[in-house]
């Protein structure tokens, strides 16, 4: 039976596995790994990796770096990934890389892992600032998801990212605009070009990328419907269409007549501009909302320029994306069924938008409760 040891050196703890005598060389065989913070951490190693020979899972040794597997893996993910995702999964490994990358992938311990989640939430910003725990959890998704591959490749005897703990997102306060508020925008953009856009995005809750990549053939105006079929995003600054980001995200979408209006309006001025530019006009696949060229409009330009709108306005400042929570907070009160909503966000299912807008929750109890409560009494 194969027997293990734990040894310590140069203030680190390492294993050492007797393998026993080779059957062809009847030469004594031997395996180690180095490199564990604390003696327990290397008695768990040990105790796994003597599970392993037992059961004939134990994998072979290998020089492998961290940086070097990523690298492998995330080549290999291009041919799986859309475009979009597949950029940020490369952000991510760039930063994996830059913390944990020089360490042998078989060498990798949780506790590794969790100092990585530290030092990138403290540190592993532009600049050196604080990072994100959004982004963090992100990171720990695609390094679980790399680890969880080399586990079934045989590289590693675990994932060490699968119990390794990343740090837990602070749920923030919904920053919105009251119905009020949102009339003041309207009016006082009222001569820009691209109002009809911001008129969508507040009264549908569409995503920036969803309305951006509208096209006209997904609108059917006088039904007062359109289809998410198509976005637009960015990789690396570069505007690139995709896909809706799930099944639940290509959707219908019913409009309410003012929304209609203002897109008849868009189209109307849209067959202005093409008129005055004329060959200059480029082809926009179709899309609702152009430059004065037919180009496809950035959509980080969108965001400043809403920011700055939003300000000269005198309002509240607020993000772009604060117009869809202003929009499913305004309809969750309006006593909009949450079913709805969710469908028209796009939400995978009401639970999400339930849980996302908790904060509605106890203005709609309380108007559940006098609803309820005079239909009894009178």
């Amino acid at each position: 039976m194969a027997r293990g040891s734990v040894f310590k050196r140069n203030g680190r703890y390492g294993i050492r596995i007797d393998l026993g005598p080779d059957p062809r060389t009847g030469v004594r065989r031997q395996t180690s790994r180095q490199g564990f913070r604390t003696k327990k951490e290397a008695e768990h190693a040990l105790d796994e990796a003597l599970a392993a020979l037992r059961n004939g899972t134990m994998v072979s040794r290998t020089a492998m770096t961290v940086g070097e597997y990523l690298d492998e893996w995330l080549e290999g993910e291009r041919l799986r990934l859309k475009e979009t995702t597949w950029s940020s999964y490369e952000t991510a490994v760039v930063r994996i890389k830059a913390n944990i990358g020089s360490l042998r992938i078989q060498n990798l311990t949780p506790r590794e892992v969790e100092r990585l989640y530290l030092d990138l939430a403290q540190s592993g910003g532009r600049g050196g600032k604080a990072l994100a725990t959004k982004t963090v959890r992100n990171t720990h998704v695609v390094l679980r998801k790399a680890l969880a591959d080399a586990e079934r490749l045989g590289l590693v005897g675990r994932n060490p990212a699968t119990v390794a703990r990343p740090p837990i997102p602070q749920r923030q306060e919904q920053q919105t605009w009251t119905s009020e508020d949102l009339r003041t925008f309207f009016a006082w953009i009222a001569d820009d070009r691209l109002q009809s856009l911001y008129v969508l995005l507040a009264t549908t809750g569409m995503r920036r990328g969803e309305a951006l990549g509208l096209r006209w053939g997904d609108v059917d105006l006088d039904a007062r419907e359109l289809h998410v079929v198509q976005t637009l995003t960015t990789v690396r600054y570069t505007p690139v269409f995709s896909t809706p980001k799930t099944k639940r995200s290509r959707r219908v979408v019913y409009l309410d007549v003012q929304t209609v209006a203002a897109l008849r309006a868009r189209r109307t001025l849209q067959l202005e501009e093409r008129l005055r530019a004329g060959e200059a006009w480029e082809s926009s696949g179709d899309l609702v909302f152009t430059d004065e060229l037919g180009r496809p409009v950035h959509p980080d330009r969108i965001t400043r320029e809403f920011g700055s709108k939003a300000k000269a306005a005198g309002l509240s400042q607020i993000r772009l994306h604060d117009l869809r929570h202003t929009y499913a907070t305004l309809a969750l009160k309006a006593g909009v069924h949450p079913k709805i909503v969710s469908d028209r966000l796009g939400h995978a299912t009401v639970g999400v938008t339930l849980d996302l807008y908790s904060h509605v929750s106890p203005a709609l109890g309380r108007d559940a409760a006098d609803s309820i409560a005079a239909t009894i009494f009178g």
